[in-house]
């Protein structure tokens, strides 16, 4: 098990947490809006002496990529290449969606055929969205999409879907299918990227310190066609 200091700045929480050996050691969240350039450096420096007071050794900087807040990311990720380099750490690049999967799973128990759909809100009725299955392969690739009323038509029919985070408010709004789960209320947090930020590790995913990027929303297509969803 490794040592790793976790950021998520993605949405309006700002938040950091301490993991090591399959634990979290200390954590700092904040749900009060777009705070993180304020408070992310205490944040980390909090977590950084909590490592120093327990004499453990950081062995890599975990942050999440997004997709989410343009500013957000930015900050967090600055913050994480900052460390990254100077403590010559490797940087690990959580994906935001993946998190929100993972996060539902922790939260209840769900059957093993059930789908899982993370929604990240974006303007009028577009989100980014991918589906995923328990063993977070993805079903349908991450990309942006305007929801409609038979959005992901083929997977209900098949699956029981948990919507969730953010935008999955906008999809209980129009689909309707007995099927369909929402779990708006789920956010994406530090304590949370400790499984994902461990698998990476141990599989030696890492970012290139120098010129990862964040995943914005932005960056992909409005509009995705119907044969892909």
């Amino acid at each position: 098990m490794a040592n790793i200091l976790n950021i998520e700045t993605s949405t309006t929480v700002c938040s950091v947490a301490l993991s090591s050996e399959g634990q979290i050691v200390d954590h700092h969240e904040n749900y009060e809006g777009l705070n993180h350039a304020t408070l992310l450096s205490q944040f980390i420096d909090d977590m950084l002496s909590t490592a120093n007071r327990k004499e453990m050794k950081l062995d890599a900087i975990a942050v999440s990529i997004g997709p989410g807040s343009y500013t957000g990311l930015r900050i967090g990720l600055s913050q994480a290449k900052g460390l990254a380099f100077g403590m010559d750490l490797p940087l690990i690049g959580v994906n935001t969606l993946q998190l929100l999967a993972v996060t539902a799973m922790f939260k209840e128990f769900f059957d093993d055929d059930t789908l899982y759909v993370p929604m990240i809100d974006a303007r009028r009725m577009e989100v980014y969205t991918a589906v995923y299955d328990s063993s977070l392969e993805a079903i349908v690739v991450p990309q942006a999409m305007i929801l409609e009323g038979d959005s992901f038509a083929a997977q209900l029919e098949k699956h029981h879907l948990v919507m969730i985070g953010n935008g999955a408010m906008k999809a209980k709004e129009i689909i309707k299918h007995p099927n369909a789960r929402f779990m708006p209320d789920v956010k994406p947090v530090a304590v949370e990227m400790m499984a994902l930020s461990e698998k990476a590790f141990r599989e030696k995913h890492f970012v290139d310190v120098a010129y990862s990027t964040p995943l914005y929303l932005k960056d992909f297509q409005a509009t995705v066609p119907k044969s892909l969803i």
